[in-house]
């Protein structure tokens, strides 16, 4: 069983009030704060609360608030369960159960005058700068003719026992003891836990939280009109009590710690073995000191592998302090055992080489509001003071691309001298991540902009290809090599990565000759450059020949022709 001793630092995440006293309680999940609180005015009204809580524990017991900025019954939203109806159905323990008695058994039937009649009890958890403290109310049908004491019991389990209203108990379950002499005033608080050892005594006794500091508690000894008992009714003198618990002090800081439900029952004298008689049905609580902090993993373009890598500024129960994780596309962290405290943060670090973070979504979260987004630093900033609450946020990163702008020009006399803009060029875009090539043609101002491409420091350099157009010859290289930059588009002022392309377009010169007497004459016909075969031509035997000169691109040419007799 583990040993909670309080506090476990002085973190900001869960910087506390130190207490020596040491409790022996299970662990489980997480103590519903309520009510956050700054540090209470001193109280004109005489009460005897604990130092640094803000509820008003009146010496004697009341519901109302009686002095400005505290708080009491009234002026909060507890969890408040009514017994049964009083009389026959009433719902009481039987067979001489005890606390001890590892599942009691349920009876109905009026409950005895000599015995605490029980009416209604409530629970309230107060997070102050202090701790948390556990407040508590009892409220009964008259002041019994015996001593009779009120046993407040907290379970983890949310299973039912084979008595079918009872929760089976385990290992550190608590049983907060409010122990009252018959006609007194002063309860008196004590401590115990369940251990499940029969032959040791199943409840453990933890000792006195009154001797320790840690428990305060009053009984009214005046009449609560119904006006002012926050809708009890009339309320007799010695049937209405209340304490305070420091929380903290009993469940420490070192673990998560969940109750989910609380019941109270009356003992028929002060001795702890006395049988139990009357008792309320246990009601939900949320009794928690961790809540929940999820983090989701989004890429773009989706399915990407990368992993990147997050930092934090918080308490665990199982990683510790500062917990750090790496998540890919899809991936999610959560952690459900997060201790309360302010100022809490997740970062993610510089993303790798051609990532940016592009967007952080915390609309998911329950109860949470982040007192800071900051995209440029990948951090957001939280509190956590409930039990109900999630930090959920969705980091999006977004691999860098840029863009590609081919630029096509011709030569062409038509249109002047220099180079001139060819529209309708097609070329073919491969390498960097593509599996397959990207198709484009250029426009009327014989430029198309590629965008969208992957940095080539990421993937590699691209090779751009060059259909070439028929009557064309390209002067410059192809293909050619691009390296991609970040680059949101093809704008001057974005600098992209850029390809020129330059055509010329190309002649045919034929030079013919033919004899007017057939066999006549014989020619020759001799070109400078020669046709690309390297040859001359001749007439055939009748005298008639030609030379033609393909794909010729501008310049000189001289031919000359020997006419032979």
């Amino acid at each position: 069983m583990p040993v909670f001793t309080r506090p476990r630092s002085d973190t900001p995440a869960t910087a506390r009030r130190r207490h020596s006293r040491t409790f022996a309680v299970g662990a489980a999940a997480a103590l519903a704060i309520t009510a956050v609180v700054a540090a209470p005015a001193l109280a004109a009204h005489p009460i005897v609360s604990l130092p640094g809580s803000n509820f008003e524990i009146d010496e004697d017991a009341n519901l109302k608030v009686d002095d400005v900025g505290w708080d009491d019954w009234a002026s909060v939203d507890e969890n408040r369960q009514e017994d049964a109806p009083t009389g026959k159905d009433d719902d009481s323990f039987g067979q001489g159960s005890k606390e001890d008695t590892a599942v009691p058994s349920v009876v109905s039937g009026s409950i005895p005058p000599n015995k605490s009649d029980l009416l209604n009890f409530g629970t309230y958890l107060e997070e102050s700068v202090a701790g948390d403290f556990l407040h508590l109310f009892w409220h009964r049908v008259q002041e019994p003719t015996g001593t009779t004491n009120m046993d407040f019991e907290f379970n983890q389990s949310d299973v039912i026992s084979s008595n079918g209203v009872t929760p089976e108990r385990t290992d550190g379950d608590l049983l907060i003891r409010y122990d009252l002499s018959q006609g007194g005033t002063n309860p008196q608080l004590f401590l115990s836990t369940w251990s499940g050892d029969a032959v040791s005594g199943n409840w453990v006794d933890q000792g006195s939280l009154s001797a320790s500091g840690d428990a305060t508690g009053s009984i009214n000894t005046s009449a609560i009109p119904a006006a002012e008992s926050d809708g009890l009714g009339d309320v007799s003198p010695r049937t209405f009590g209340e304490a305070t618990v420091d929380f903290s002090a009993i469940v420490g800081s070192d673990e998560c710690i969940s109750f989910g439900s609380a019941y109270l029952k009356s003992r028929s004298s002060d001795s702890f073995t006395s049988a139990l008689k009357d008792f309320i049905a246990p009601a939900d609580v949320d009794l928690t000191n961790c809540a929940k902090v999820i983090i989701h993993k989004e890429t773009i373009p989706d399915g990407d592998t990368t992993s990147f890598d997050y930092t934090t500024v918080f308490d665990t129960q199982d990683d510790g302090t500062n917990p750090s994780f790496s998540l890919s596309d899809g991936g999610t962290q959560e952690y459900d055992n997060v201790f309360f405290g302010t100022d809490l943060s997740v970062t993610e670090s510089a993303p790798p080489t051609g990532w940016a973070l592009t967007a952080i979504d915390c609309s998911a979260s329950v109860g949470v509001t982040p007192s800071d987004v900051d995209t440029a630093t990948g951090t957001v900033t939280f509190d956590l003071d409930d039990a109900d609450d999630v930090l959920e946020c969705t980091y999006t990163n977004t691999l860098q691309t840029g863009a590609l702008l081919i630029e096509k020009t011709r030569k062409h006399a038509a249109d002047g001298p220099g180079d001139h803009a060819h529209a309708g060029v097609a070329f073919a875009v491969t390498g960097g991540d593509l599996v397959d090539p990207i198709n484009v043609q250029t426009g009327a101002d014989g430029t198309v902009c590629v965008p969208n491409l992957i940095i080539s420091s990421v993937v590699g350099d691209y090779t751009v290809t060059e259909t070439v157009p028929e009557g064309y010859v390209v002067t410059s290289d192809n293909p050619q090599t691009a390296t991609v930059t970040q680059s949101a588009d093809c704008s001057e002022a974005e600098n992209p990565a850029t390809v020129t392309f330059t055509n010329m377009p190309l002649t045919d010169i034929t030079v013919s000759v033919d004899s007017q007497v057939d066999g006549g004459t014989a020619s020759t016909i001799d070109c400078t450059p020669l046709d690309p075969a390297g040859d001359d031509a001749s007439t055939d035997a009748d005298g008639d020949g030609s030379l033609t000169l393909s794909d010729l691109q501008p310049g000189t040419y001289v031919c000359e022709v020997v006419v032979d007799p």
